[in-house]
């Protein structure tokens, strides 16, 4: 099994999420505390779907949040560029078509989603800048583009308790799940390396996106962000201004 390393050369992370997809899931949810489902949940109500919106879910992964959102009543493809984490989804009936897709160059043309999101995967793209314009590009003016990451805790304590989890508890557990913990400790380290709450706003304005707000979930292990595309002819027209996370 290869192990990326944080320089996330796309070859590396491609080949270690082929090799780890039957029990990514399950790793993902160890790591997230069996918050998952719920956070799933807010993110749905995050993309504001409206009828039959078409949405991007970007590093789709084996489908689960793309599954959510279709169930939402949403026309949902499914991106992402390891092969082995797309047959999984296949083989489980994910009702939604995948698409092999790298992050960097987008195979859609402009404006073909109503929105487009990405969750827990964001942090795995090699420039995660240009992941999030790209996504900005294949929206439609007015459309959203919405995150769901791992984030950095609000309260120290909190945040203390979490990076020693996910530096000591976590490869343990994961040496009993999984053939190698090598992935797992690459999960710990990627979460550990993330820019926090404020800087991924901030690259959310850097691509143009306006009225762009995040919500902590569970004291900030995991923040969910959105922002809007502007309407044809307009740029950013605001943004939240001060340091405190604002509502979705």
């Amino acid at each position: 099994m290869s192990r990326a390393d944080l320089d996330k050369k796309p070859y590396d992370v491609a080949g270690m999420f082929d090799s780890i997809a039957g029990r990514y899931d399950l790793m993902n949810d160890l790591a997230a505390l069996g918050q998952v489902r719920m956070w799933r949940e807010l993110m749905v109500d995050a993309l504001e779907l409206d009828g039959d919106d078409a949405v991007l879910d970007l590093a789709a992964g084996t489908g689960t949040s793309s599954t959510a959102i279709a169930r939402a009543g949403a026309r949902v493809v499914a991106a992402d560029f390891s092969l082995g984490m797309m047959t999984e989804g296949r083989r489980r009936g994910a009702p939604v078509p995948f698409v092999g897709a790298d992050a960097h160059h987008l195979p859609f043309a402009d404006d073909s989603f109503d929105a487009a999101v990405i969750s827990f995967g964001l942090r795995n793209v090699q420039d995660p800048r240009r992941g999030i314009a790209e996504m900005t590009r294949v929206v439609r003016p007015g459309g959203r583009v919405v995150v769901c990451e791992f984030s950095t805790p609000t309260a120290r304590v909190v945040r203390t308790v979490y990076e020693r989890y996910l530096l000591r508890a976590l490869p343990v557990v994961a040496s009993r799940f999984a053939t190698s913990s090598d992935a797992y400790d690459y999960l710990a380290e990627s979460i550990l390396d993330w820019p926090d709450q404020q800087e991924l706003r901030g690259w959310f304005q850097e691509a143009g996106l306006e009225h762009v707000r995040y919500r902590n979930l569970t004291g900030g292990i995991v923040a969910l962000h959105r922002g809007y595309v502007p309407a044809a002819g307009e740029g950013p027209t605001g943004s939240s201004a001060d340091g405190a996370p604002q509502a979705l």
